[in-house]
């Protein structure tokens, strides 16, 4: 969406992903928000739910799992 000059609407597809738990639309979205194309609430927002979407998708066994094959 970006390439195709349509900005906001990259932003908000990249909010979705961070929300669920995306790390590198994190990062985009923290490089956004330096540009002044998103603001503090949103990012704040986003932030509390990508948290909320890793601490989710944990659990001992994926614990067990990443420790045996050294992820």
């Amino acid at each position: 969406e970006e390439e195709n000059g349509r900005l906001e609407r990259a932003v908000k597809h990249v909010i979705i992903a961070a929300k669920l738990g995306c790390d590198l639309a994190m990062k985009a979205l923290w490089e956004y928000y330096k540009h002044g194309h998103v603001n503090k609430e949103d990012l704040n927002i986003s932030l509390r739910a990508h948290q909320a979407a890793i601490d989710a998708a944990k659990s001992p066994q994926r614990e067990a799992a990443e420790a045996f094959y050294g992820a």
